[in-house]
């Protein structure tokens, strides 16, 4: 049986602002296993960010559980749900998010030196190779292209071998080309790595390079499937589950 990675089973999440409230997120269930590279789709305000804030332990939910490599993230106190993110998950965003008064390689050390891992300098040279980057390495951010810098922002995500990479609309400011070129080296690096890959995205051209499509509609969602089957869809169970 395939080994179970992030776990979201009955997930509802409300904003309050004074007297008025937001379903963001409405019960809210599905699985995804180790080493799958899953697109998450919707039209803005559907809760794609939402999702990815809880899977990444920026949010807690309103109701029901969300797991992610064996740990109910509502059971951690703020501050173990920071480290727990620092460890456990790469985020990758769509402006990049570098450091513009440092070189390229101390943007990419940064997690590592948060975590007092040691630096493998072959680690960061194979990986800066395999991105097209190696060459960058003593460059400010500012002087690198716009894939370029989103090449150093994914390889800053995956030097640390996190379980779990969360990408928020990492194209979204690439050209096609570019952004296609992006997403396949990401999708490579994390299987090499078996790192579980998520990928918040409008684009129709990356939810066809993906193992699994989630798309949600007013925090519901209406589609679960996996390439060539259909694991469950909303309001359906899944059968090994239950959910």
């Amino acid at each position: 049986m395939e080994e179970k990675i992030i776990i979201m089973k009955e997930v509802t999440k409300v904003f309050e602002n004074g007297e008025d409230y937001l379903k963001a997120l409405n019960h809210v269930s599905f699985e995804i296993c180790r080493d799958e590279f899953v697109v998450i789709m919707g039209t803005s305000g559907s809760g794609k960010t939402t999702l990815l804030n809880l899977l990444g332990g920026l949010e807690t939910p309103t109701e029901g559980a969300v797991v992610v490599n064996g740990v109910a993230l509502a059971d951690l106190s703020e501050e173990e749900r920071t480290v727990f993110r620092r460890e456990e998950i790469g985020f990758v965003f769509q402006k990049y998010n570098l450091l513009p008064s440092v070189t390229v390689l101390e943007n990419l050390l940064l997690p590592l030196k948060l975590l007092k891992m040691e630096v493998r300098r072959e680690e960061v040279e194979a990986l800066t190779e395999q991105m097209g980057i190696r060459e960058k390495l003593y460059q400010m951010p500012d002087r690198l292209s716009g894939g370029q810098q989103q090449r150093v922002a994914i390889a800053r995500a995956l030097l640390h071998r996190p379980p779990v990479v969360l990408a928020d609309e990492p194209t979204g400011s690439l050209d096609r080309k570019t952004g296609t070129a992006v997403l396949e080296q990401m999708r490579e690096m994390c299987r090499s790595r078996e790192q579980t890959l998520l990928v918040v995205t409008h684009d129709e051209r990356i939810a066809g390079m993906a193992d699994r499509v989630i798309c949600l509609e007013d925090g519901e969602v209406t589609k679960n499937e996996r390439k060539g089957k259909r694991v469950y869809a909303a309001g359906l169970e899944n059968p090994e589950t239950g959910l």
